[in-house]
């Protein structure tokens, strides 16, 4: 099935353990980007805790900078481990732990990676692009990454950017 995913990301200053330890879900992804077409993105993820482990293909196809046209379903062990033979040579798996923090009917995903101490990612999924985003005020965010192309997860499979410690939004 075909989705519009229309989101917007940011970065934001490491939270304290107390409001990490508090995400309504907590999760250890796997990111491996596959060999595409020209204009896609081709990814497979593993997905899950301590041995309750999901699988997925995704393709994605640029709209705008905020949405994209998104093919996902769920896959099994076997067709994952298949899907992985055409791993993009040129970027790594991205490893990061999601935790999902609901604020005034809002799911917040925030994204930590293991190459970053003093920042994640935090992303939310809008039902238009032009959606207000009612923040938790326990985040303290630096800025905007939506227009960004260093922070997607393609571009941090292939570089990191330093940590930016910039004043916040």
């Amino acid at each position: 099935m075909v989705n519009r995913e229309i989101e917007r990301k940011f970065l934001v200053r490491m939270p304290s353990e107390a409001v990490l330890a508090a995400a309504a879900d907590i999760t250890q992804i796997e990111q491996t980007y596959l060999a595409a077409k020209p204009g896609e993105t081709e990814r497979v993820r593993k997905r899950g805790r301590a041995g309750d482990w999901h699988f997925y293909h995704t393709i994605k196809r640029k709209i705008t900078d905020i949405s994209r046209e998104e093919y996902e379903r769920e896959i099994t062990e076997t067709e994952y481990r298949a899907l992985l033979q055409r791993r993009d040579r040129e970027r790594n798996t991205v490893y990061k732990t999601r935790y999902v923090l609901e604020y005034r009917g809002q799911s917040f995903e925030l994204d930590v990676y293991p190459f970053w101490q003093e920042q994640a990612v935090l992303e939310l999924e809008l039902s238009d692009e032009e959606q207000a985003i009612d923040f938790p005020p326990e985040l303290e965010l630096l800025r905007e990454l939506t227009h960004d192309k260093r922070y997607t997860n393609a571009s941090l499979a292939k570089t990191i950017p330093e940590e930016d410690q910039k004043e916040s939004v």
